[in-house]
């Protein structure tokens, strides 16, 4: 009986050294081949847009976000994020055309387009995952769909935050005083009648 102890003990070590020689010489046969890594890249310039929107005003956001999946059978699913955003309200101003310019002797009257939500994202660098649960292999799709929510969730606080008047505020303080230095004369700054209250629209959206 010891007899067949110690030849299966020889056994398993043989096999433990022979794999970890093995895993040595693989390391060594191929790490050794391997001088460098190539990423070749086929770009194509498809189209060049010109753009007028000036960036006015820029929220940051800093989101907890819980994502569950609920089962009959099963414990949930959850995905627990921690995530940095940010939105920037603009005006366009290659919309403005001739007609929106009404020049007197000492006063610049220019009807300015909408101030409008730019852009928002999620700034991936400044987020993290916290912490994820019951996932069942399906980690990465819980995770995406956490942090798609947590995008409109930013462009949802961005217009909550009043974002679109923030624009036309800071429109008045950076653009009036330059366009006024440009154009030598007192410069009024008029909107559409519901510029802001169109935006608001978009909040039933998210």
């Amino acid at each position: 009986m010891t007899r067949s102890i110690i030849i299966v003990a020889l056994v398993l070590v043989a096999v433990l050294v022979g794999g970890l020689a093995w895993e040595g010489l693989r390391g060594s046969l191929f790490g050794g081949l391997k001088t460098e890594e190539v990423t070749t890249h086929r770009s194509v310039l498809e189209e060049i847009e010109a753009l007028g929107k000036v960036e006015l005003v820029k929220y940051k956001f800093k989101d907890v976000v819980e994502h569950k999946v609920k089962y009959n059978w099963f414990p949930d699913s959850k995905v627990m994020l921690i995530v940095s955003g940010e939105a920037v309200g603009c005006i366009d101003l290659a919309q403005i055309k001739p007609q929106h310019l009404l020049d007197t002797q000492d006063t610049l009257f220019l009807t300015m387009p909408a101030p409008e939500l730019c852009y928002y994202k999620i700034n991936h660098q400044d987020s993290k995952i916290y912490d994820t649960k019951n996932t069942y292999f399906n980690d990465a799709q819980l995770i995406d769909k956490a942090f798609k929510a947590a995008e409109k969730e930013i462009a949802r606080l961005a217009y909550q935050a009043n974002i679109t008047e923030m624009t036309i505020q800071n429109a008045d303080k950076i653009l009036k005083p330059l366009l006024a230095q440009i154009a030598g004369k007192v410069v009024v700054l008029n909107y559409p009648p519901n510029a802001v209250k169109d935006q608001l629209k978009d909040r039933v959206r998210f």
